[in-house]
């Protein structure tokens, strides 16, 4: 992690707003953009908030996979509701500015719910490992307390970690420019406005994000190593691809969101370039949950079953 500290300033600024230039660099494409995350928030909404309402009503995902599947897909919807109409609504307005304290807050929300997802990725693949590798075990194992406890314990356990390193960035002086070059606050553009030594902020980024990030994702590599070494054993082929369909959904959704996060919060503060970072944000805040109800629901029998006999007692009951 490459460190320059940066220098004192003499004048410092008590900000009360900042300003998120997001997208204004092009500003041809202003209403081009306001169509397009729109209708891609509306996307969003509607896929995962089906899969959401599937899970609840079709007897037949009621198992624990679906059961995470759920919470994941409602855990999306809570993650792009953070940034996107934020980013929606400065593209039809024009007004960029967002209160110091609506910064922290849009922040702390995000790192929060991003742990979350590391962890609950981890527990479906962990769910993965048991159901293939152990299946006489699993409805012992993957019970309803205990999937109740890991969604629990995947929601709270970044809680206060999250808090404080929120907490610790915007205790920091700031002084200069209020302009964030981002589309929300994130936490490389905000220790780039940062005055004096920010070194030990860099240094928790990096701690926390490996935390969140690598014990999960040794989880996950763990888990479909095991699955994958089973899965080769099994003389159907029809039931290694079905094994393999399964597990290529999950596992795609894990190389897309690890991948961007990690990308952004490894890089040490000075190797960032706010372009860049833009469109890596993009990935873990707007693709993957986009991706999600996709991979889920063109990929999944179970789940395209179970819309088409929900929409038919819908139109049956019209």
């Amino acid at each position: 992690m490459n460190h320059q500290p940066k220098p004192q300033e003499g004048n410092l600024t008590n900000l009360k707003d900042f300003v998120l230039l997001g997208f204004s660099d092009v500003p041809n494409l202003q209403w081009l953009l306001f169509g397009l995350l729109l209708a891609i928030y509306s996307f969003i909404i509607l896929g995962n908030g089906t899969i959401v309402l599937l899970t609840k009503v079709d007897s037949a995902l009621q198992t624990p996979m679906y059961f995470f599947l759920g919470n994941f897909s409602f855990l999306e919807i809570c993650f792009v509701s953070i940034t996107l109409p934020r980013m929606v609504f400065n593209l039809g307005t024009q007004r960029r500015t967002i209160s110091f304290i609506g910064c922290a807050t849009q922040m702390c929300c995000t790192l929060i719910l991003g742990a979350t997802e590391c962890f609950l990725l981890a527990v479906m693949s962990y769910d993965r490992y048991i159901a293939i590798c152990n299946p006489l075990r699993y409805p012992l194992v993957m019970n309803q307390r205990v999937c109740s406890q890991l969604v629990i314990g995947s929601w709270i356990s970044g809680m206060p970690v999250q808090i404080g390193q929120t907490s610790q960035i915007f205790s920091l002086s700031f002084c200069g420019s209020n302009e964030i070059n981002h589309f929300f606050c994130d936490i490389p553009p905000i220790l780039h406005l940062a005055c004096g030594d920010t070194f030990i902020n860099e240094l928790m980024v990096f701690l926390g994000a490996a935390l969140f990030s690598f014990f999960p994702l040794l989880l996950i590599v763990f888990s479909y190593s095991k699955i994958i070494s089973a899965v080769l054993k099994l003389a159907s082929a029809k039931s290694r691809a079905k094994a393999f369909s399964t597990c290529s959904s999950h596992l795609a959704v894990v190389m897309l969101f690890f991948g961007s996060g990690m990308i952004t919060y490894f890089r040490s503060n000075t190797s960032h370039s706010g372009e860049i970072d833009k469109v890596i944000s993009l990935f873990y805040t707007v693709v993957t949950p986009m991706f999600n109800p996709m991979v889920y629901s063109l990929r999944n029998k179970d789940v395209t079953i179970a819309l088409r006999k929900f929409l038919c007692k819908q139109f049956v009951k019209m």
